[in-house]
């Protein structure tokens, strides 16, 4: 069976990077989410240091992620082609995907998934540093802190989300996983779900 590159490896290790440090941020996050999801502070050891480590994880991991960003981008911006995609899409919900029109390396809704991540991210880094006690909250109004607390919030849930589709998605489409964990793909995995992006890299460019 022929495989083709999809994903260097730095970009691999990128990834994981910030899976890791996803999961870290977010346990220690949901310590303080609500009082019955307080004992995930034991695995930082203790509310102090799950307060004290969580900001610095996610500052971690939305630095990691810029990594990714800017590699990325460009793979992700929106075209005509997303239009005729978006609207075959419940379609391939529904499990007929033989509608689909041809996609390059990554379909409507892997850049909606992209961009979700990017933006609720952007959020959270920024309304994070507004409430960073003790560096940065005496800088603003209660006011502006609370309102950032639900912001933050409201974009971790978004961020949680988005990231469930990501790696459901990554599953249900037989051959994704391989991506990510060896770089490569089969050449039959990408005619069938990203032909443009197929023959680009079949004709060397």
């Amino acid at each position: 069976m022929k495989y083709l590159r999809r994903y260097e490896d730095r970009d691999r290790m990128n990834h994981w990077a910030v899976a890791l440090l996803f999961v870290l941020a977010g346990l220690s996050g949901l310590a303080f989410f609500h009082p019955s999801l307080f004992f995930f502070s034991h695995l930082f050891g203790g509310g102090s240091w799950a307060r004290i480590l969580h900001p610095f994880l996610g500052l971690a991991m939305a630095l990691c992620f810029l990594g990714l960003f800017f590699r990325l981008k460009a793979d992700n911006a929106f075209n005509e082609g997303d239009k005729a995609w978006k609207a075959k899409m419940g379609e391939m919900l529904k499990g007929k995907k033989d509608g689909l029109p041809p996609v390059g390396k990554y379909n409507y809704g892997q850049k909606m998934v992209f961009w979700t991540l990017a933006i609720s991210l952007f959020v959270l880094l920024v309304t994070g540093f507004m409430f960073w006690r003790p560096w940065f909250a005496h800088y603003f109004p209660i006011d502006v802190i609370r309102a950032a607390v639900l912001l933050h919030s409201i974009s971790a849930v978004v961020l949680v989300l988005a990231t469930i589709m990501h790696v459901y998605a990554a599953i249900w489409v037989k051959g994704t996983v391989r991506a990510m964990t060896r770089g490569t793909v089969s050449e039959a995995w990408a005619k069938k779900n990203h032909p443009l992006w197929h023959s680009e890299v079949t004709r060397g460019k």
